[in-house]
């Protein structure tokens, strides 16, 4: 999709980084960049007979135009000839980014911002826009390998198709390798050969790893031929997935994983895989949203 990268600023450490590589991003994809902050309401309601409530009558206006002002300073360092515009906007956070990025193109956030206390937040925005945001995802966290690859994150389901096609993307984009990294355990180890089996599994570890590498290749079909300058290396790993991406991604510049568009709750929409990234990933990481109902 067309439209700008939306970054939420929102004066925090953790911002300013995203504001950077959202700059980046914008770059890279020859879009516009919209920083954006909200504005929360008061925390207390107004004692009757005083005036309404307002970011100017609060004082809040110039607090707010300074941070926007350092965060467009950072964005154009970075990218001094992407069309840069500020913005802010009167309520929640979470909603107020879930609204503005169903025009963009991609969200950016930091992993840890700043309550209207003042007080850090781990995680609960980013957490949440992961799981409902309608447009891709990148939480800025960690410290990215510049030379490294994309890790892409790859479970062979349907639904993680437009988390792929993200990933072969971001690769071409940034002049980098693609690690295309499907994780297959004991869970997985369950063979029959027949309706005539007896009541106990068996295993067969070399039939295993055969579907597996079947479903790995199967995800990446017809990518390869779209993006022919895009390296890719295909790692198959046995072992606990949580686990293992996030020790890859300790070498990569970015890894990305889908997330259902079905459910009730974040954590079944994001996933365990997802939520264990968000929260101890070694580098940015992009959650894709799958376009299911």
């Amino acid at each position: 999709m067309s439209g700008p990268v939306v970054v939420g600023v929102d004066g925090s450490a953790s911002s300013l980084a995203a504001v950077e590589t959202a700059a980046r991003e914008a770059a890279w994809r020859g879009a516009g960049l919209r920083l954006v902050h909200a504005v929360g309401w008061p925390p207390l309601p107004l004692r009757r007979g005083r005036s309404a409530w307002t970011p100017d009558a609060a004082g809040v206006r110039e607090r707010v135009d300074a941070l926007l002002t350092e965060a467009e300073q950072r964005a154009r360092r970075i990218a001094p000839h992407v069309r840069t515009v500020t913005d802010s906007v009167l309520g929640e956070p979470v909603m107020v980014l879930e609204i503005v990025s169903r025009h963009a193109s991609l969200l950016v956030v930091g992993s840890r911002g700043l309550n209207r206390l003042g007080s850090l937040l781990l995680g609960s925005t980013a957490a949440h826009l992961a799981a409902h945001a309608r447009r891709p995802l990148l939480v800025v966290r960690g410290r990215p390998d510049a030379s490294g690859p994309v890790l892409l994150a790859v479970d062979g389901s349907p639904a993680t198709r437009p988390a792929v096609e993200f990933a072969f993307a971001a690769a071409q984009s940034r002049g980098a390798g693609l690690v295309a990294q499907h994780v297959w355990n004991t869970a997985t180890e369950r063979v029959y050969d027949g309706p005539g089996d007896p009541p106990f599994m068996t295993y067969d570890e070399d039939r295993l790893r055969d579907e597996e590498e079947r479903v790995l290749a199967e995800a990446l079909s017809g990518l390869r031929e779209r993006y022919p300058d895009v390296a890719v290396e295909r790692r198959l790993v046995r072992g606990r997935v949580s686990g293992t991406l996030v020790e890859a991604s300790a070498g990569a510049q970015l890894v990305v994983t889908g997330a259902h568009a079905h459910g009730g709750f974040t954590g079944v929409l994001l996933g365990s895989v997802g939520q264990a990234l968000l929260h101890h990933a070694q580098c940015p990481v992009a959650v894709i949203r799958s376009t299911g109902k």
